[in-house]
């Protein structure tokens, strides 16, 4: 599974340049890859190009709502920017793609409850499906990617314009306490500072993740403290703040609505159906914050 590995969190700095000179139409695979701006979009585009990665080297279109970022533009992939909530834009921009032989449906809306959520997304899924099955005659195979172990399980992945991206957010909250010389608290109750963690597959607490989390970015980290508000109500009123902090730094010009989430589950039935793996959550917490910092996202 080293081809995996080599793709997904970079141990082995692969380049596909070589491959690039690829006959056309002689690739075994074409992939279609929706959602390629999120954690495992990313990571699905960046490893099915690879000479190395099974019925490699494909050939791969990638779909985001979003104009490309510039993180992406060395891809060996075509970017096509296609709303595909809107059923008339994903008509016209996914029915040219005759030469798809597999789907890789990597994304996801989220609404205020979840019977909206389930009305977009099915929505999305189905107007993506009525375009590809009728104009792509050699279509095999169609991978729908969801729940916590894709998403909210290891912290080893990473996409800087995921709305899954935990880390991102808890990034860009460090930041504005330094930019506004506060110290950084947990936005959390005392049971979830005390509680032994599992989602990464490790076991950690937040009161220790905290006070990583202020070491790299040269913050004070008090003990636990009743009546600090949520990460969600604290960021409500800090779009300004985000803005004024990514024109001072030059950063990634970036939303703060952008960014991420404050969303913890439990990696139980993950493990129940044979997720067993799991990553030094200190460690991959440190690896992250560096690359987000290479992304030019948080100073």
């Amino acid at each position: 599974m080293s081809w995996w590995w080599a793709g997904a969190i970079g141990v082995a700095k692969k380049k596909s340049d070589n491959d690039e000179g690829h006959p056309k139409g002689l690739y075994e695979g074409v992939g279609l890859v929706i959602g390629v701006t999120g954690i495992i979009g990313k990571i699905r585009a960046k490893i099915l190009p690879l000479t190395d990665t099974p019925g490699g080297p494909w050939k791969v279109y990638s779909v985001a709502r979003c104009q490309r970022p510039s993180w992406n533009a060395d891809r060996p992939s075509k970017y096509i920017q296609c709303n595909v909530s809107d059923a008339d834009e994903t008509l016209a921009k996914l029915s040219p793609l005759t030469d798809v032989t597999h789907i890789f449906y990597v994304t996801w809306i989220n609404r205020n409850n979840e019977s909206a959520n389930c009305e977009i997304n099915t929505a999305m899924f189905r107007n993506v499906l009525q375009v590809v099955i009728p104009n792509a005659p050699h279509l095999q195979h169609i991978s729908l990617h969801t729940g916590t172990k894709h998403y909210m399980g290891s912290f080893d992945y990473f996409s800087p314009c995921s709305l899954m991206n935990i880390f991102c957010s808890l990034y860009v909250y460090a930041a504005i306490c330094k930019h506004e010389g506060k110290p950084l608290r947990f936005p959390g109750n005392r049971a979830a500072w005390n509680t032994f963690n599992c989602v990464n597959g490790d076991v950690f607490k937040w009161k220790h993740l905290c006070k990583v989390l202020a070491e790299q970015f040269e913050l004070d980290c008090p003990d636990f403290k009743e009546g600090v508000p949520t990460l969600a109500e604290m960021m409500k009123a800090k779009g300004p703040v985000c803005y004024e902090i990514v024109r001072e730094k030059e950063l990634l010009s970036t939303k703060l609505e952008e960014v991420g989430v404050w969303c913890v589950h439990s990696m139980n039935k993950s493990k129940e159906h044979g997720f067993l793996g799991f990553r030094n959550t200190s460690i991959s917490f440190i690896l992250w914050i560096d690359k987000t910092k290479a992304f030019n996202l948080v100073p």
